[in-house]
C-alpha cells in the first residue's frame, strides 16, 4: 500500500503541472487586469503602465508563469492585490470559515442519506418508499437560494429562532462555550440549507445500491444461515454498497474548501466562496490562481485517497 501511495504521488506531478499551466493561461489570457477593473477615471495611461510594470503584468507570459510556479514551489502565493495582504493570509482567514460550514453539512447529508437511504430500500415499494421518492425530488427540484431565503424568513424574521447571518453576533466578545455555541446558532440554518439540497440524491444512491446488493445470492446465503437481519443489512449488504459511494465521498474534499457562494451570500457567512467571486470580479488574479490551484491539489489527493479506500473497504482489491 506504501509503494502505491508514493507512485500514485509521483503520477500526479505531471497533472498538477499541465493544471498549473491550464489555470495560468485561462486567467492570464482573460480580459482586463486589476489595473483596469478598478474603473478609475483619473488613471492616466501613464499612470496605469508603470502599476502594470510594477506588478509584473508588462512581462512576456511563460516568463510570468516561471515566476508565478517558482513562488509557488517555495511556498510564496503572491500577495492579493484587491485585499493588500499575503495570499496565504487572506485564504487562512476565509476557508476555514467555508470549511467549517462543508464539514458540517457534509455530516448532515451522509448521516441522514445514510439511514433513509438503507430503510428505504429495504421497504421498497411500500409507503414509505413512496413517500419518501416524493419528498426527495421534492428536495432536488427546489434551488438552494430559495430554500436559504425561506428559511430566514421563517426562522430568522418571523419567529427569530436564529440570527439572520453571519458567523457571530456583533458586538458580542464571546469566549469559550459561549462562542462555541454562538457561531453553532448562526452555522444552523445555512447548514440545513446546504444539506437539504443534498441529502435528495445521496439518498437515492444509497436506494439504488443497496437494492443491487440485496438481491445479490451472497445475501440470501447470509439469511439462509439463520444471521440476523440487522448483521445482513449493515455487516453484508451496506459494506458492499459503500464501495460504488467511496469516489463520491472522496471527491467531496475540495468541495469542502471550495465554499458555497449562494448559501454564502444570503447568510452573509465570510467563507471563501463570496471572497472567490469578488477577488475574480477586481481581477485579482494571484488570489484567485492560488485558490482553485489548491483545490485541483485536493482534487488529485482525493482521487489518490479514493483509491486507499477501496484497498480498505473491501479486502479482495490488492494494489501491487
Amino acid at each position: 500500500m506504501k509503494q502505491f501511495i508514493i507512485r500514485r504521488l509521483l503520477q500526479s506531478i505531471p497533472t498538477l503541472i499541465g493544471a498549473s499551466i491550464l489555470i495560468f493561461l485561462v486567467f492570464s489570457l482573460a480580459p482586463g487586469d486589476f489595473i483596469s477593473a478598478q474603473g478609475n477615471p483619473d488613471l492616466t495611461a501613464e499612470r496605469a503602465a508603470e502599476l502594470r510594470a510594477l506588478y509584473g503584468f508588462d512581462k512576456p507570459l511563460p516568463e510570468r508563469y516561471v515566476i508565478w510556479a517558482g513562488n509557488v514551489l517555495q511556498g510564496e502565493l503572491g500577495h492579493s492585490l484587491y485585499y493588500r495582504a499575503p495570499v496565504e493570509n487572506v485564504l487562512k482567514t476565509f476557508i476555514w470559515n467555508s470549511f467549517l460550514l462543508a464539514i458540517a453539512a457534509t455530516a448532515v447529508q451522509w448521516m441522514v442519506a445514510s439511514v433513509v437511504g438503507v430503510f428505504v430500500a429495504i421497504k421498497q415499494y411500500t409507503i414509505y418508499d413512496n413517500v419518501v421518492t416524493l419528498l426527495v425530488f421534492i428536495f432536488m427540484s427546489l434551488p438552494s437560494f430559495f430554500i436559504g431565503l425561506y428559511l430566514l424568513k421563517v426562522f430568522a424574521v418571523d419567529y427569530r429562532i436564529f440570527p439572520l447571518g453571519g458567523k457571530i453576533t456583533t458586538g458580542t466578545d464571546y469566549t469559550g462555550l459561549a462562542y462555541v455555541w454562538d457561531v453553532m446558532k448562526h452555522m444552523a440554518l445555512p447548514v440545513f440549507a446546504m444539506s437539504i439540497v443534498s441529502i435528495g440524491s445521496l439518498t437515492r444512491y444509497f436506494r439504488t445500491n443497496m437494492l443491487e446488493v440485496i438481491k445479490q445470492d451472497y445475501i440470501r446465503t447470509a439469511r439462509a444461515k439463520g444471521l440476523k437481519e440487522r448483521v445482513v443489512i449493515f455487516k453484508h449488504a451496506l459494506r458492499n454498497a459503500l464501495l460504488p459511494l467511496i469516489t463520491l465521498f472522496a471527491l467531496e474534499l475540495p468541495t469542502l474548501f471550495s465554499g458555497a457562494v449562494i448559501t454564502e451570500r444570503i447568510f452573509n457567512w465570510p467563507g471563501i466562496g463570496k471572497i472567490y467571486i469578488d477577488s475574480i470580479h477586481q481581477r485579482d488574479y494571484p488570489l484567485v490562481l492560488a485558490f482553485v490551484m489548491l483545490l485541483a491539489v485536493l482534487t488529485v489527493v482525493a482521487n489518490i485517497l479514493a483509491d486507499v479506500l477501496y484497498g480498505v473497504a473491501d479486502p479482495r482489491i490488492r494494489h501491487k
